[in-house]
């Protein structure tokens, strides 16, 4: 009978997908873009903040109308959700983790189906993935929500500078992905927010979007609680006048049992997740200096 740390570990890998220490791992040849003692590595090493943050991410991503036509015309969301946040866990995880050709390699290939990627929205208005101004918006959705759920899961007192050498950082990958004005501080990425406020909409496809994510099924039966409490989890760490926008809302008793839910269940995956993608590339970092 496996042990329960692997297999909580097996239940992860269902949700979220990879398999471990794996030969591209292993021939790392140097620490990547931000390396071991980068802000980048804290805030992505906990993977309790980056599921809450992830959710939460698209639930703001979707709000601008290019980005949901984007999901909506060139995907297969009804059906593959969990395809689409398993290749997102993954584009994170290299491109935070990996060496710089694995980290680059990843970006080419996201640059090559934005390519591909483009359309009318339904007043006329054409749209393209590829649009600097589209990319710097989904870029800073989701990682102000990915420092959202750090500071709210992990540590709420990340000290102001760190959190701003978070966003220099993650900028750059937002640039290789051809994102220009990328705001780079808290202060920043405020005003910027404030500011695309009167471009954002919800609408019914809106809607059937957040329906799909919310209707992905769990791995299995024991996975259920935790995802439920990650879902809410989600819709309370979202800015209030996205929230609105959504039209959620959350009692106090509801936000506090979601809140102690993912606490719980951040807890019990630090314990599992030894050999998370943080501490293998942190052991690879310490080879490489030898």
């Amino acid at each position: 009978m496996p042990s329960l740390r692997h297999a909580i570990v097996l239940q992860v890998r269902q949700l979220m997908g990879g398999t471990g220490d794996d030969t591209v791992e292993r021939n790392r040849r140097d620490t990547g873009l931000f390396g071991p003692g980068s802000a980048c590595w804290k805030v992505h090493g906990d993977l309790a903040g980056m599921m809450v943050g992830g959710i939460t991410a698209l639930l703001l991503q979707m709000l601008h109308p290019a980005a949901l036509a984007g999901v909506w015309d060139h995907s297969n969301f009804r059906h593959d959700m969990s395809g689409r946040l398993k290749r997102t866990a993954r584009f994170i995880a290299g491109t935070t983790y990996g060496d710089r050709t694995e980290a680059q390699g990843l970006i080419d290939r996201v640059r090559a189906i934005h390519r591909r990627v483009a359309g009318t929205l339904p007043d006329g208005t054409p749209y393209s993935a590829d649009d600097p101004d589209l990319l710097t918006w989904v870029h800073v959705a989701e990682v102000s929500s990915f420092l959202a759920g750090y500071l709210r899961y992990v540590d709420p007192a990340f000290p102001a500078a760190e959190q701003d050498r978070y966003y220099r950082e993650t900028a750059e990958i937002a640039r290789r992905l051809g994102a220009t004005n990328v705001p780079q501080s808290r202060a920043e990425v405020a005003a910027y927010l404030d500011a695309m406020r009167p471009q954002l909409r919800y609408d019914h496809r809106t809607r059937e979007v957040v329906q799909a994510l919310f209707a992905e099924r769990p791995p299995t039966a024991a996975a259920g609680p935790a995802m439920a409490a990650a879902f809410d989890a989600a819709k309370d760490l979202l800015p209030q006048w996205a929230a609105d926008l959504h039209g959620f809302r959350l009692s106090a008793a509801r936000r506090a049992v979601a809140r102690a839910g993912v606490r719980s269940l951040g807890r019990m995956l630090r314990w599992a997740l030894v050999n998370n993608a943080e501490a293998r590339a942190r052991r690879r970092a310490v080879e490489l200096a030898a």
